[in-house]
């Protein structure tokens, strides 16, 4: 197991009190998403020294969020905001310390007042997670 960040992926360094006890965080920025990644470390983890619900949801919801963002960006629409309306997390595995951990919206379909996204979440590549949320859209 690699400690080396992947290819593509930079620091995330935009500002959110939740996340910064998390960080580093990293971010592979896409024409019509944004990646999140982390590499799994003890202050991510719950008493079973495994990735904690709690952080593969925030993260989750993070990834989505800012898809969102990107994709209604790239279609014209200037958003000033998105809130999470619903969110629903599939929690299909185990990690241990050291493994990368990958955000990534597969799907998301943008409209003028709502988001539809789903993110697939991997733990060196393997699924661990599958996460889905609906985002209200606050146009400028």
């Amino acid at each position: 197991m690699s400690e080396e960040t992947p290819e593509g992926f930079e620091l995330f360094t935009r500002p959110s009190p939740l996340l910064d006890p998390w960080r580093p965080l990293y971010v592979q920025r896409q024409s019509d998403r944004m990646v999140l990644g982390v590499r799994l470390r003890e202050p991510h983890t719950n008493s079973r020294a495994t990735a904690h619900g709690g952080l593969i949801a925030a993260l989750a919801d993070q990834a989505m969020g800012m898809s969102c963002g990107v994709k209604l960006h790239a279609d014209g629409v200037q958003v000033t905001n998105l809130w999470t309306t619903s969110l629903s997390i599939e929690y299909l595995g185990v990690t241990k310390l050291g493994q990368w951990l990958a955000f990534d919206t597969t799907f998301a379909r943008v409209g003028k007042t709502l988001c539809y996204a789903e993110c697939n979440i991997s733990a060196d590549s393997e699924t661990i997670a599958r996460a889905h949320a609906n985002f209200r859209v606050a146009l400028a």
